[in-house]
């Protein structure tokens, strides 16, 4: 083999190699040298064996990733692969085998497996395909249909859609683009952020692939060949956010045992065989699980496969007795085998907007919007992906099985796409993708990044870095017209609503400090930085608002945890229900008006009463999902920005202001000069506690920054051996 491998000051690999496939195993084997650990949790997390060497804290996921079939899913996509794209199949097989020769090597710098006493594994071909769905089969957020169920069911069918994130939601991802005409050079910007889980290491890894067919510059995510999302070719660059596509179903099965021990699911077409079978879990420090894994012709049951907790058989109109019920999932590469793999190599092989275009026919997971430009002055504005047409009520609740209403239809939804006219703004709103999906992110961030780049038509790299930093928090706007009201200021003033009074009429006077709270509220400039004493004020009020409307009455029978497996929580918790949907709560809702302003005063109150909140980043602080947690968390620094402003960095209001949900990555492509890009990603290129490279990035993404990405070879570093 003739690989070479180079690296920046940054420590980011960059190879070269005679061919795309063996270009492809020096792209393998150089991730499992850095980042080894990383590639082994996620191996096991695909396989559902995590548990055997972290724990009993890890069977909640191995028990949902052996009933989802994920890695059963992956070699059905596999197998479809090699006999429908051969070519494709062959490249990601020498991925693996890079992968499988540089394990070893990678393990022995990795401490973590000293630690846990595990040993690296091998990697079969199909394992790629198993670790993109493991990243991306909770990304839909198909709980949200558990917990609009639970909504429905407790508090009325006509709160279904209450929480909806468009008012507001969690973090998501921005994008841009900035054609050519509004660019000092004249040629286009593409820039954004994808905000996802803060894993250390980080989900993305900076990289250079090069052979004599192409030299792309981008960000991948370890465990997967090629760029799938962010790239740069020279002559065109990509790069994606989640369009925040519905799907992912789940259907309400009706099973019953047979006496031979067989299951049988009832359908449209009656009482059907349904796939069963046992597997065991193994569990370090405890003792091995016996789950049993059903699948019915809608797809694998995930929640009540068990039987032991069933109800008793009950008849009911027109059908037989069922033993149980349970509910299955279903989502399109378990339906069509397909996974969209063959759209990696073409996009490598890219030069223009047009084959960018061409090749993201074929994508699949996840539903993606896209932005593209190209050197020939071509720009793209589109979503990709499969999103299967059916009845709406199956993109909002759990439906039912038997009810053939409920049935895919054969072809997936048309793809829509837009012109690019000055400038487009990518971030998870309604607008492009609104005919995919059911809720998306509030227009805030869109909002104003398009109101930034409305300031000028002179953008250069170095300007366009800085809409990345924009801590403006436009979503406490509702807060702090609450704020305004319940001290008797007139509603325009106010902003919206009217003025709460007590019994007699009057409207209660705030107490000194409570009054103190909210004229610094009122005169802040809604920045949430991370040195701002305000932005600490506000995020201790939002909070102590947040608290007393979850503990409001209206919601007393959302208290009670769901009846659901314990890998769904985070999605059926009240708390952060109410924290992301406080702008809608503040002013329509089950709690009533008065009540708002009672607890927007109490809050006042409260925060007025107590020690003065410290600096925003003093709490704001990262708190990144470690496979082996970190004892010493307190290391981890504070940081600026809010979920709703474009520095998004998500907590949850009310329970905690550490931020799990921030920038996973930054880029800037330049079109004009591609050495005049930038990216950066939380921590480092290296997964290796001690490298020089574990951590380096770190302070730059605190500050906003972006490391260079350099593509003279000349100024790269050779690695001999």
């Amino acid at each position: 083999m003739s690989i070479e491998v180079y690296r920046d000051a940054w420590g980011v690999p960059h190879l070269r190699a005679a061919d795309p496939d063996e270009l492809s195993f020096a792209q393998g084997r150089a991730t499992a040298r850095d980042r080894a650990w990383q590639l082994e949790v996620e191996r096991h997390r695909a396989q559902g064996t995590t548990a055997a060497f972290l724990g009993p804290a890890e069977l909640g996921w191995d028990t949902f990733a052996r009933r989802s079939r994920l890695a059963d899913t992956a070699r059905r996509c596999f197998e479809r692969l090699e006999r429908d794209d051969p070519r494709t199949a062959a490249w990601v097989r020498a991925y693996v085998d890079g992968v499988n020769d540089g394990l070893a090597e990678g393990a022995g710098r990795a401490p973590e497996f000293t630690e846990t006493g595990l040993a690296p594994g091998r990697w079969e071909p199909w394992t790629p395909l198993a670790v993109w769905l493991t990243t991306h089969i909770l990304f839909a957020g198909f709980p949200t249909k558990l917990w609009r169920e639970e909504v429905a069911r407790r508090l009325g069918e006509e709160w279904t859609e209450l929480f909806a994130t468009d008012g507001p939601g969690t973090s998501g991802s921005n994008g841009w683009l900035v054609a050519g005409g509004r660019t000092a050079s004249g040629a286009a910007l593409v820039a954004g952020d994808p905000h996802r889980f803060i894993e250390a290491p980080g989900v993305y890894q900076q990289i250079r692939l090069a052979c004599p067919e192409y030299d792309v510059v981008g960000i991948a995510v370890p465990g997967i060949p090629g760029l799938a999302h962010f790239g740069h070719t020279g002559p065109v660059a990509w790069a994606i956010t989640n369009a925040m596509a519905d799907y992912q179903d789940l259907y309400r099965e009706r099973l019953r045992r047979l006496p031979d021990g067989g299951i049988e699911a009832y359908g449209p077409e009656g009482w059907r065989p349904a796939a069963a079978h046992t597997e065991t879990v193994e569990v370090s420090g405890g003792e091995a699980v016996v789950i049993e894994v059903i699948e019915t012709d809608r797809g694998p049951v995930i929640i009540g496969a068990d039987d032991e907790h069933r109800d008793e058989p009950a008849e009911a109109a027109g059908r037989e007795a069922v033993d149980w019920e349970a509910v299955s999932l279903r989502h399109p590469p378990r339906v069509t085998g397909e996974l969209g793999f063959g759209v990696l190599p073409a996009l490598l092989r890219a030069r223009t907007v047009a084959e960018v275009d061409t090749a993201l026919d074929g994508w699949v997971e996840p539903v993606n919007v896209v932005m593209a430009a190209d050197t020939r002055g071509g720009l793209l504005h589109r979503a990709a992906g499969h999103v299967p047409v059916r009845n709406r009520a199956n993109s909002l609740r759990i439906v039912p099985a038997w009810d053939p209403a409920h049935a895919w239809e054969a072809a997936p939804a048309p793809l829509p796409r837009a012109e690019v006219t000055g400038h487009a703004v990518m971030a998870n709103a309604r607008g492009l993708a609104a005919p995919l999906g059911v809720e998306f992110a509030p227009p805030h961030r869109a909002e104003r990044i398009d109101a930034l780049l409305g300031t000028s038509a002179e953008w250069t790299p170095e300007t366009v870095t800085a809409v990345h930093r924009d801590t403006d928090n436009p979503s406490a706007a509702r807060l702090l017209a609450a704020v305004a009201r319940v001290s008797g200021t007139s509603a325009d003033e106010a902003g919206a609503g009217g003025t709460s009074t007590d019994e007699a009429g009057a409207v209660p006077a705030l107490s000194p400090a409570a009054s103190a709270v909210r004229e610094r509220l009122l005169a802040w400039d809604r920045r949430m930085d991370a040195e701002s004493t305000d932005a600490g004020l506000y995020a201790a009020v939002r909070g102590a608002v947040v608290r007393r409307l979850a503990a409001h009455e209206a919601f007393a029978a959302l208290r009670e945890p769901a009846p659901y497996p314990e890998v769904f929580r985070p999605w059926l918790a009240l708390g952060p229900r109410v924290a992301y949907a406080l702008e809608t709560l503040l002013v329509a809702g089950p709690v009533p008006a008065g009540d708002v302003d009672r607890i927007v005063r109490e809050a006042l109150d409260e925060v007025g009463a107590g020690e003065p909140p410290a600096a925003w980043g003093v709490t704001h602080r990262l708190a990144p999902w470690q496979a082996l947690p970190d004892p010493d968390d307190a290391q981890w620094p504070g940081l600026g920005g809010d979920h709703d402003c474009v520095l998004s960095t998500s907590s949850v209001p009310g329970w905690t202001d550490r931020s799990a949900r921030a920038s996973a990555a930054r880029y800037v492509w330049d079109l004009a000069d591609r050495e005049r890009s930038g990216w950066i990603v939380p921590f480092g290129a290296s997964g290796v506690p001690g490298d020089p490279h574990h951590r380096d990035q770190l302070p730059l993404w605190l500050r906003g920054e972006l490391a260079p990405v350099t593509t003279d070879w000349q100024y790269l570093t050779k690695e001999q051996g």
